[in-house]
């Protein structure tokens, strides 16, 4: 769906929410603006019709990302009510959408600008699930504290992998070995 009144909407909602957020962070008004913000980028998401991305991992992983954006949003609202503690939806929205987008973006751009087709290799795969992972071991952190630090371990090794393994297998082709890079992402080089 392009961009309409109903995202503009969202987007100024979202704005207030985060007002109130920095004015008054654990207010009930706060939480209950929260909750409603993230219900509306879950209709926002909806609307995009991500069921016809799975083909194409470099479309899915964008919508992946923007999850964590009402995934912030509501765990903030359940935080506000004592349920979790406020953190939650911070790393949501920084470990989840910020990393997960950044290295969306980074992929992508890449692959672009490189005059690569436009398809997510193996390692790129990879790369993505080990973001996922970190993503949701740093919220799992937050939301079982028994389980912290194992939780923390597996998020820093999942964030460790997807911009290590970013590197490993982009880095040759940003720095002009396409032939080695190519190979790291397991794609075969063409014939000469």
């Amino acid at each position: 769906v392009p961009f309409g009144r109903f995202d503009g909407a969202v987007i100024g909602c979202s704005a207030l929410a985060l007002i109130f957020w920095i004015v008054a962070p654990l207010n009930a008004v706060t939480g209950v603006l929260m909750a409603l913000v993230g219900g509306l980028h879950l209709v926002r998401l909806a609307r995009w019709a991500g069921d016809r991305t799975f083909r194409e991992r470099l479309l899915v992983i964008l919508h992946i990302g923007y999850v964590f954006v009402p995934f912030g949003f509501i765990l903030h609202a359940v935080a506000v009510f004592g349920a979790l503690p406020p953190s939650a939806g911070i790393h949501a929205w920084m470990t989840g959408a910020a990393g997960t987008m950044t290295l969306a973006v980074m992929t992508r751009a890449s692959l672009g600008h490189t005059g690569q087709a436009l398809t997510a290799s193996p390692a790129t795969q990879g790369i993505y699930a080990a973001i996922i992972i970190a993503a949701l071991a740093r919220v799992a952190a937050v939301v079982l504290p028994a389980h912290s630090d194992l939780l923390l371990h597996i998020a820093a090794c999942g964030w460790l992998v997807a911009f290590l393994g970013f590197a490993v297998a982009f880095g040759p082709l940003l720095a002009g070995s396409r032939r080695r890079a190519l190979a790291v992402m397991g794609v075969p080089a063409p014939a000469r």
